[in-house]
């Protein structure tokens, strides 16, 4: 992971309601913790290091953002999860699949604005179907179905920030 996918998940998690956000990849282990949002309890967990905006200095130029005050390592319990946005029909009981981030961004339900929804409630879903988009570091990647069946219900409201491995739909099994 490069300072700049680091800079843009700084950037992702200071404008959402996320507290806090926790992403390893092999040994690698980053935590972000939102400082506009209440601190969470103290317990057992790993050491945590809050990364506010970076500051960024041109030549000839004031900062853009006043520097950073110094945090002390902190011991937080894991991220809570998140929350589900309500949908126009109640999810069917039985055995469902997930379809989930496969990265941080802003998922969009649809193409465009003045555009229909990818799916919706009810639409039946292949293996490689386009279901959304999500938006990281300025490029629009289109997520594909890795199951098939016929959606139960959108767990993520359109324009909202997703993290990895966030469940976006649930999938009845066909």
């Amino acid at each position: 992971m490069d300072i700049n996918q680091i800079q843009e998940l700084i950037r992702l998690v200071s404008k959402s309601k996320i507290a806090e956000l926790i992403l390893k990849e092999g040994d690698f282990e980053i935590v972000i913790r939102n400082q506009t949002m209440p601190e969470p309890s103290p317990g057992p967990g790993p050491a945590v290091v809050a990364f506010p905006p970076p500051v960024v200095n041109m030549p000839g130029a004031a900062p853009m953002l006043p520097p950073p005050p110094p945090v002390a390592p902190a011991a937080v319990p894991a991220a809570p999860p998140a929350a589900e946005a309500p949908t126009s029909e109640p999810a069917p009981t039985g055995n469902l699949l997930t379809i989930k981030s496969p990265m941080v961004g802003t998922f969009y339900r649809a193409p465009g604005p003045d555009k229909p929804p990818f799916v919706k409630v009810g639409d039946t879903v292949d293996v490689g179907t386009k279901v959304c988009i999500i938006e990281a570091m300025k490029l629009f990647n289109e997520i594909e179905s890795e199951v098939k069946g016929k959606i139960a219900k959108v767990l993520v409201e359109d324009a909202s920030p997703v993290e990895y491995d966030q469940p976006l739909f649930l999938v009845e099994p066909l």
